[in-house]
């Protein structure tokens, strides 16, 4: 009996460990790979000294499993194990389909 409930306690550990993962969101920039897309995320930034607005992007790849998202989607993103060399997110759900 104590080990099942132990096994229930980690699984729930692990569940939540899961879905306490690091989450983005972005703007698909390239679908041309199979099951990857490109995303840029714009973070905006002010400058410590000046106080200046700064707008910084990064490109990520996402693992996309249906290739359902396209260019110009609004998605968002999970983090998860290492995919290939540069992938390691996933995609989560669109968003906000492009016109």
């Amino acid at each position: 009996m104590e080990e099942t409930t132990t096994n229930t306690v980690e699984t729930d550990a692990e569940a939540i460990e899961r879905n306490s993962r690091r989450m983005l969101r972005g703007l698909v920039t390239s679908d041309k790979m199979m099951q990857t897309i490109v995303f840029t995320v714009t973070r905006t930034k002010q400058h410590p000294l000046y106080g200046r607005t700064m707008k910084s992007s990064k490109k990520y790849k996402a693992h996309d499993e249906h290739n359902e998202a396209g260019i110009g989607d609004t998605v968002e993103v999970m983090a998860c194990r290492p995919i290939s060399k540069e992938k390691s997110w996933r995609l989560v759900r669109i968003l906000e389909k492009a016109k």
